[in-house]
Parts: C-alpha cells; structure tokens; sequence
C-alpha cells in the first residue's frame, strides 16, 4: 500500500490555527480601533487587479516580485496584490469628483509577495492600511501618524520599543542639492540612501561619487544618510545640521512642531536616512522600526501627492502607511507585550459549559437549555464526551476557559442547576428562569 503524502503549505505563507487567529484578530482589533477614533472608515477591493495598475506605479520591475497570471484563454494579466495603495489610488480616481474632502480610509487585507521568504518577510502577509487624501499640509501627516503611533501603543509598546524615523524628501533634496546632485540624479541619490544600510561603505562611497557629486561631497553624503536629529529640531538646526538653507528645510520642522504639539515627540527622531525608495513619494516619509533597529521596518509611507492623477484622477494631495502584522508580531513577542500562553488569552471565553450529571432526563434538557442560552445571545459550549463524572468535565471546562460551568443534575427536577463560578470556585444553586440572567451579570 502507497505510503500517504503529508502535504503542507506554501512556502512563505501561514496556516492559522485558533490560538493563532485569535492573536491575529487581537492585532487587527488594535489597527481597527486606533483607525475608527481617528476618524478613518473601512474599505477593501478585489484581491487581484490587472497586472498594468501596479506597472504603472512602479515599472516593469515590479513583475518579477508578482504572483501575476492570465485567466486561460483570455488576454488581460493579473496580479495577485502586492500592495494597496494601488487599489486606493484607483477607488479615488473613480469618485473624486462626487467626495467629500478629507477622504479618510483604512483597509486591513491579504497581500501577496513572489519573493524568498526569511524573517520578518513572508509572501503572504495581512497589512493595516491608513490613507488620507486631499488635505495638503503638517496637520494631515501627524493625523496620520498618531493612528500608527496609537495602535502600537495600544498594543502595549512604547517609545523605548519603537522610533518613528522621520524625514522629508523635499528637505533632503535641497541637501542633496546643495552637495552637487542634479535634478536628473537625485531619483539615484535617494536610492542610495533607502538602501545605506544594506550596503558596504565602500561600494556606497563609490556610488555616491557615481551619481556625480563634487570633490569632497561623497564623504558629507555618507554623513547626511546617519544624520539624526531630536524632533524638537527647529529649521534653523535642521538646516544648519544637513547645509541647506533655513526655507527648505521649513516643512520638516512644521512636521515636527506638530508632533510635538500632539504629544508624540517622544516617539520620533528626525532621520535624514530616510527616503523611502519609491519613487511616488513626494514630501514626508517616515518608518517605524523595532528601538534597537534588529527588525526590518514595522511600518512605512508617506506623502504620494501626485499618484492620484497618475491613476486618471484629479491631482490630490495624500499620505499614508502600511503595516504588516508579520513584523509587528516578532516585536511584540521579543519585547514580551505577548502573554506566555501565546494566542490561546485571546480566544473567547465561553460565558457556560454545560454538565449532564443527573438522570437521562438532563441529557435531553442539556440541548434545550443550550439553546436556550444561546437564543439570549450567550457563549455556551458543553462535552462530546461519554463520561459523566463530574471532575473530569470540570476539567474539560477550564481547558476552554469557561467563565462557569452549569451542573444539571438531580436539583434539576425542582428546576435548579448548580452555577459554579470557574474562576473563584463559587458554586451555588439557580433557577433555570434566571440562569440566562446570572450568567449574562457574570459574563
């Protein structure tokens, strides 16, 4: 006989199992809070767009980091999503016209990544999406940023788990500028920055002198990309610290006032690193990482102003981020904002398991007051098993974590069950009139 073949799943994806779920759900339920008291509302679109709208954001390039296919017989191509901006971008386009502004909209999907999995990076992934569209200006990015900070702080982080890494590409653009870097050069520039840490710092001098600075500006370029600076940087720090002048680098110390104002300067750092690699972006740009930088990026975004009337839409200003529950899951775990038990603490607790330890009439009166409960909106579950003795039922009970556990046995031809509180071990006799109620009061 052919031994059986034990399948498994694809490489780079989950397979969540409840304890698992639960935890997921708790991290979703933290995005979805921060986002509703921040005045955002939900969205979603199709899991799959045409192949041609991530292209036209991100180049040919992109293809190859796509699950992308042709429906047989057909000639249109697809791709699995990638990312949701793309999708948000596209939603805008068809209504501008016919919304209110600010649009504020927040998505929590499935996106898929044809890329080698490792830590922190899988090729199934769920991201918390936060977009706000059509206000221009520092008040719009710190409305944004709090729903970030807000979440993670919910989760149970602090500033001494996580930085907001902050930055502006109009500021480090003048920098850049003012170093030697033409406007034909700067896209190249700001891709060396997004990748100075990935990078030799041999072979980044060497790129730096490539992309055309002057004599003696690759070594001020490599200073600017570790330049960090207090959020409570005015513009005359801010441009005294990367040599631009106090006009340009205005917008960056806007950002941080605001910040500042709104409480979360605790959790920023200016970082003129960052950049952001895409080239949509067009103004701030920020990523929180793990304090101690061993994780890749939390989160990322920023301002893309332009990408909607690359979409066919009116030309709008907007920011926002992503954030994936991967990455986010590994720093809640290591900084220990996870209980021991894992997932398991945030399954729902049944509010009564149900015991059968009387004549056979309780058996028949287990299903009908388990009905019952549940018609009253309560969380009732109760054995499969044979057995009848009491212990090991109980035992059953607090494996589930049931908040009590309801003995029907021989009070019950009087109409009484026992209630017994799980938690403190307080049992007693009710009324199965008022059973609904004492659970519903203890739930």
């Amino acid at each position: 006989m052919a031994a059986t073949t034990m399948h498994q799943g694809p490489k780079g994806t989950r397979d969540f199992y409840p304890e698992d779920m639960a935890l997921r759900r708790h991290i979703e339920a933290a995005w979805r809070h921060a986002s509703v008291i921040h005045g955002f509302d939900e969205i979603d679109g199709p899991t799959f767009e045409h192949l041609s709208l991530y292209t036209v954001k991100s180049g040919e390039g992109i293809v190859n980091e796509l699950f992308s296919f042709r429906r047989a017989g057909g000639e249109d191509d697809y791709a699995l999503r990638p990312e949701f901006t793309p999708t948000l971008a596209r939603m805008v386009a068809a209504r501008a016209g016919g919304m209110a502004m600010p649009i504020k909209w927040f998505a929590i999907p499935s996106h898929f990544r044809a890329e080698r999995p490792q830590r922190g990076r899988l090729r199934e992934f769920i991201q918390w999406n936060v977009d706000m569209v059509g206000i221009d200006g520092a008040q719009a990015d710190v409305d944004v940023l709090s729903t970030a900070v807000s979440a993670l702080g919910h989760l149970g982080l602090a500033p001494s788990d996580v930085r907001v890494r902050l930055s502006h590409r109009g500021v480090v653009g003048a920098a850049l500028a003012a170093l030697g870097a033409t406007a034909e050069r700067l896209g190249e520039a700001f891709t060396l920055l997004d990748r100075r840490e990935k990078l030799d710092p041999k072979e980044f001098d060497a790129r730096a002198l490539a992309i055309g600075l002057r004599e003696g500006a690759a070594a001020r370029f490599a200073e600017l990309a570790r330049t960090k600076l207090p959020v409570t940087s005015d513009a005359h720090a801010i441009s005294s610290a990367i040599g631009c002048n106090r006009e340009a680098a205005q917008p960056l110390a806007d950002i941080a006032a605001r910040l500042n104002d709104a409480g979360l300067g605790a959790w920023c750092d200016i970082d003129l690193g960052i950049v952001r690699g895409l080239a949509y972006y067009t103004g701030t740009v920020f990523e929180i990482h793990e304090a101690t930088g061993a994780e890749r990026a939390i989160a990322g975004g920023g301002r893309y102003d332009r990408l909607i009337e690359l979409f066919g839409g009116p030309s709008l200003p907007a920011i926002g981020f992503g954030m994936g529950d991967v990455v986010l899951g590994l720093v809640l775990k290591d900084r220990g904002k996870l209980p021991a038990s894992g997932g398991c603490e945030f399954l729902p607790r049944p509010d009564a398991f149900l015991i059968s330890a009387g004549p056979e009439s309780a058996d028949a009166m287990l299903t009908t007051v388990a009905a019952s409960l549940r018609g009253r909106g309560l969380h009732v579950r109760h054995t499969y098993k044979a057995t009848r003795s009491v212990g090991k039922l109980l035992g059953e009970a607090g494996k589930c974590r049931a908040r009590h556990a309801v003995i029907l046995g021989a009070e019950l031809e009087q109409g009484m069950v026992a209630l017994k509180a799980l938690d403190s071990g307080e049992q007693r006799l009710v009324s199965l009139d008022a059973l609904a109620q004492e659970l519903g009061a203890r739930a």
